[in-house]
């Protein structure tokens, strides 16, 4: 049999109801009424906590109070109708049931006014002018003749008029709620619900004023469809909102609104006028109603002007604050930066600091981006706790920050060393512990604006240096945006000197980023217009003396600077991110030439080819596709390539990284370690990545056969390597002493002049070939496009 779904749970549940209720009103049996009011009052306090299971509301607590009041409802309604109304028992016995029923509703409602209104008072005001004006109405109209019926026991007549009395709290309590909350499904049931019990209320209070407790059947009914409402209610999935603060804007006196609140306003004063012979106890209710309602007018207009200097100013914060911080961000901090700039003070400048999280990406990459804002606010709230009270700080960037703080030299360079210190310490997160560094890049007023007067002078834009002034005269001139460009230009000479230091702006830097920029667009040129190509140099297996392999090494000759080294573009493409294009281009070119090769005979079967991979390139998760789509494309075994990656891919852990370098693995390709030595080698990092090889550093080549250190090095490379079963390289071999050497020590590879200088594929071809010299095509570049 098919179960319903929980989402259609609620749809029973309210046709059901309106099933008991059309048995409760055309079927004149005491029998089936009873039964089908019974089911429904039950079912109503039943669904409420299934409910509550099923989609767990914050808070709770609220929703088993209108569970229990579900209960005590239909326990009351049923002593009534059981009871004889004239005996002692059966006047009270029902209200100690249906009153603490009211009790758990009032409680409830309350509960979600408080998690829905929050600081909206102006919501809660006007449900109250609702309020006074209804239990004014209620008091006159039903509670004050109720209580006065004689002939009855007293507490029956007192509790006669004390339901009046429950309304209007009722009233008070759904207005409010109705004006602070936002419409829902749940909601919208819960609230009909609410409106039946007072139409059944008031259907009871009218005959209670003729001193009669239990009338006709109908005038329950609309408690039993509200049992139905607030049961669908309690299934609805957006019974779990009601709870949460969602509460609405401040809201001016609309015409829906006035529609309610208006009546409500008029009650004392019409009634005033209307009742010709008012009692003493009418002319004082009517009286302290009017004040309150006068009283609640005067709040609602100060309510409702503090809102709106509220709500002023918290877009003004949001608009100049960072959210996730709360720190300033960059709008803001200008304007501060420029008025201490306006102000000067002689024996101090104004210093900026622009501070750049080091190995940020890695804790998003590993960890997500929760964590990273969880690390984001931490570091704001270490910088607010570390620098001066008078220091201005900001939140620029995805982990930039930015300090401005007027002092002299001496205070500025404390603060910075403070900073750093403070940074270093691990950060405690719910997840796990995070250690990060800052790399600083500093400015000041004085040297910055100095630097523009003698850049002006020198360019003619000086008119102070027109005139004769010396240049550097007008140091005025300096703006919160030259700071800020100075101190980022010194951050990233900082993140190159090492990282976790400061480094104080210099005119030199400023160039060298001129440079940067000026190397990344000609780089960028370069590779549409040809500019690029590829040198092979041989690796040797020593024993033998045979060619057994070669690295691809990329070379960029421009057309009026010459030939650009590698260690000068290499790392601008890998700043701007140039450098997946260009790796993905290195790639095509060496394995085109490597079919090549091999198709014409040139090199061997067991020939392999290096190709260097960058850190940037090893975090893009498209590259072991794309190697083996290019392996594919170019009909070569993986095993005749091999991927060199640095050091510093492995000490600085990623998961994505160490994804892609397992995907590499399985699809055959070697992986070997580039310059081995020179970083913080260690067998760890061996063990933990699946590298087939290692390339010992020139570097450590150098020294051997006069420096005991340097061999004692490679020997132990080579010995940690025939543990693991890596093979070897050694780079840099220069002569035949060299090579014996290392052939003693086992290491069997080896790369250098004494095989020869990395030349064209050409050269290459006619140098190296194992088949007879045939006629080669050039290598020209032919992937420009790819």
């Amino acid at each position: 049999m098919p179960h319903k779904s929980p989402t259609q749970a609620w749809r029973v549940f309210l046709a059901g109801g309106l099933v008991a209720a059309a048995l409760y009103a055309f079927v004149p049996n005491p029998i089936v009424s009873g039964l089908a009011f019974s089911a429904v009052g039950l079912g109503a306090g039943v669904a409420i906590v299934l409910g509550i299971r099923r989609y767990r509301p914050r808070p709770s607590w609220p929703w088993r109070l209108l569970s229990a009041a579900c209960f005590l409802f239909l326990a009351g309604a049923l002593l009534r109708t059981m009871l004889d109304q004239h005996s002692g028992l059966g006047g009270v016995l029902p209200d100690c049931f249906t009153i603490p029923g009211y009790l758990c509703m009032f409680l409830a409602l309350g509960g979600f006014l408080r998690a829905r209104v929050g600081d909206k008072r102006h919501a809660v005001i006007d449900g109250l002018l609702i309020g006074v004006g209804v239990t004014i109405m209620f008091t006159m109209f039903f509670a004050v003749p109720a209580a006065s019926i004689s002939g009855r026991e007293a507490a029956v007549s007192a509790l006669a008029g004390v339901y009046p009395l429950l309304d209007g709290i009722l009233v008070l309590l759904v207005a409010n709620l109705a004006f602070a909350t936002r419409r829902g499904p749940a909601f919208t049931m819960l609230l009909g619900c609410m409106a039946l019990l007072l139409t059944g209320d008031v259907a009871y209070a009218i005959i209670g004023t003729e001193g009669e407790l239990v009338g006709s059947p109908l005038l329950d009914l609309p408690f039993l469809l509200g049992f139905t409402l607030i049961g669908a209610s309690g299934l609805h999935p957006s019974m779990a909102d009601i709870g949460r603060q969602a509460s609405l804007p401040i809201q001016a006196w609309s015409a829906r609104r006035l529609l309610l609140i208006a009546p409500a306003l008029a009650v004392p004063f019409v009634l005033g006028v209307l009742i010709e012979q008012p009692t003493a106890f009418d002319r004082i209710l009517l009286a302290v109603g009017g004040a309150a309602i006068v009283a609640l007018l005067l709040a609602r207009a100060v309510s409702a002007v503090r809102g709106y200097a509220a709500a002023q100013h918290r877009y003004e914060h949001q608009a100049t604050h960072d959210s996730l911080t709360g720190l300033a961000n960059r709008s803001l901090w200008f304007t501060e930066v420029r008025q201490l700039l306006a102000h000067p003070i002689e024996g101090q400048e104004v210093w900026v600091y622009f501070l750049d999280l080091d190995g940020f990406k890695y804790v998003n990459d590993s960890r997500g981006h929760m964590a990273g804002d969880q690390v984001i606010a931490e570091v704001a709230g270490r910088l607010r706790a570390c620098a001066p009270a008078a220091a201005h700080i900001a939140r620029i960037g995805g982990d930039e920050f930015v300090v401005a703080y007027r002092a002299s030299r001496e205070d500025a360079l404390t603060l910075a060393e403070v900073i750093l210190q403070t940074m270093r310490q691990t950060l405690r997160m719910p997840a796990a512990d995070v250690v990060v560094s800052v790399s600083i890049g500093i400015s000041s007023s004085t040297r910055s604006a100095a630097t523009r007067a003698e850049t002006a002078s020198a360019t003619g834009e000086n008119a102070a240096a027109k005139a004769g002034e010396p240049a550097g005269a007008d140091t005025a001139t300096v703006t919160a945006e030259d700071l800020l460009r100075d101190a980022d230009t010194a951050m990233y000479q900082a993140k190159a000197n090492g990282r976790d230091g400061w480094v104080i702006f210099d005119p030199v830097m400023r160039d060298r980023v001129r440079e940067r920029i000026d190397i990344d667009l000609a780089l960028r040129e370069a590779m549409a217009l040809g500019q690029l190509h590829l040198a092979f140099q041989p690796v040797a297996h020593m024993p033998s003396g045979q060619i057994v392999g070669a690295e691809a090494l990329l070379r960029w000759t421009h057309p009026e600077r010459g030939l650009i080294g590698p260690a000068t573009f290499i790392p601008v493409a890998e700043e701007s991110g140039l450098i997946i294009e260009l790796g993905r281009w290195v790639m095509h070119e060496s394995l085109w030439q490597l079919a090549q090769w091999r198709a014409e005979g040139v090199v061997a079967e067991h020939f392999w080819l290096s190709i260097n991979v960058s850190p940037r390139q090893l975090r893009d998760a498209r590259l072991p596709g794309e190697v083996g789509a290019a392996l594919r494309e170019y009909g070569l075994p993986a095993s005749a390539v091999a991927i060199e990656l640095t050091e510093s891919v492995m000490i600085e852990p990623s998961g994505a990284v160490d994804q892609t370098l397992r995907a590499l693995r399985e699809l055959g390709v070697s992986l070997v370690v580039d310059d081995f030595g020179t970083g913080f080698s260690a067998l760890g990092y061996l063990r933990n990545y699946p590298v087939t090889g290692v390339k010992i550093d020139k570097s450590f080549v150098v020294g051997l056969g006069h420096n005991p250190e340097d061999e004692a090095i490679v020997r132990a490379v080579a010995a940690m390597s025939e543990a693991l079963q890596l093979t070897v390289v050694a780079e840099g071999v220069q002569d035949e002493a060299q090579r014996d050497l290392l052939s003693r020590i086992g290491v069997s590879y080896g790369q250098g002049w004494l095989w020869g200088h990395a030349v064209s594929a050409g050269d290459f071809a006619r140098r190296w070939s194992v088949a007879p010299p045939v006629r080669i095509q050039a290598g020209a570049s032919r992937l420009n496009a790819q």
